[in-house]
């Protein structure tokens, strides 16, 4: 299912830094392009059917018919990305070397690791667009197609790939299934029937190939499901969306959130 990121219809994308304990959509796809990058810390992707583990200077890009979640991150993880509306890849992206950037999943691997000059450079261009973007739209504008040009290049100058791991097919199924209704088989024995898989198979193999435990994994998809529900918290109470998203109690809920994004509950307060 397409997001909707909600740009309004004078932009040509955003520009967003990302750091630790602060919770990203659920597994997701949108019909913008984007590109991330990586600037501190350690991250974990899951990406279609791989999973990527990203370090400072990684560079990813992340094409409209890819599903991807950022799934784990260490504490001390930052990084920023962006996004570009079609109609400002369609008009820049002409040149033959540019030409993957129109496909909805062109294939091959798009993550590459940049030296400390072009991770620098990159990082400068998006605190300054940032910056922009709380000031000049006609500004900001101009920077996304600066950046869109500039950190494919940086990209295509960098032939450090990033190793990537295969999801087997029970794990993918499992982990889709909570992402679908993360109280879907509460029971373990029950999710590893539907998956085909003993239950300690499939917990030893969720935890090495995604990258958490799966217990994590089903707490993430509830908090985002918490997230999505409580929105700004005018129409509904924290306890009443944090069980509705599939937590037991108020305190399992606590728990996960303070785990998650190390705040407190607290801190969704209406400001």
């Amino acid at each position: 299912m397409l997001e909707d990121l909600g740009l309004p219809a004078e932009w040509d994308g955003r520009v967003v830094r990302h750091v630790a304990g602060e919770v990203r959509p659920r597994p997701h796809r949108h019909v913008e392009l984007e590109v991330n990058l990586v600037v501190r810390g350690t991250a974990t992707y899951l990406l279609g059917e791989r999973r990527y583990e990203l370090t400072p200077g990684t560079l990813t890009w992340l094409f409209p018919g890819q599903e991807h979640i950022l799934v784990d991150r260490s504490a001390d993880h930052e990084l920023w990305w962006a996004v570009f509306r079609p109609g400002l890849v369609a008009r820049l992206a002409v040149a033959p070397h540019l030409a993957p950037l129109r496909a909805d999943d062109p294939g091959g691997e798009y993550s590459r690791h940049l030296g400390a000059a072009g991770v620098r450079r990159l990082r400068l261009l998006f605190e300054e667009i940032s910056r922009a973007e709380r000031r000049d739209r006609a500004l900001a504008n101009a920077g996304l197609a600066y950046l869109l040009t500039m950190a494919w290049r940086a990209f295509l100058d960098s032939a450090d790939v990033v190793d990537s791991v295969d999801v087997h097919p029970a794990v993918r199924a499992a982990a889709r299934l909570l992402q679908a209704e993360p109280n879907a088989e509460v029971d373990l024995t029950g999710l590893a029937r539907r998956v085909g898989l003993s239950p300690t198979h499939l917990s030893r193999l969720f935890a090495a190939q995604i990258g958490v435990s799966l217990t994590r994994y089903r707490n993430q998809q509830r908090l985002h499901r918490f997230l999505s529900g409580y929105g700004d918290g005018t129409r509904t109470t924290a306890l009443a969306a944090a069980l509705a998203a599939g937590f037991g109690s108020y305190a399992q809920f606590y728990r996960v959130f303070r785990q998650e994004t190390g705040r407190t509950p607290a801190s969704l307060t209406l400001r």
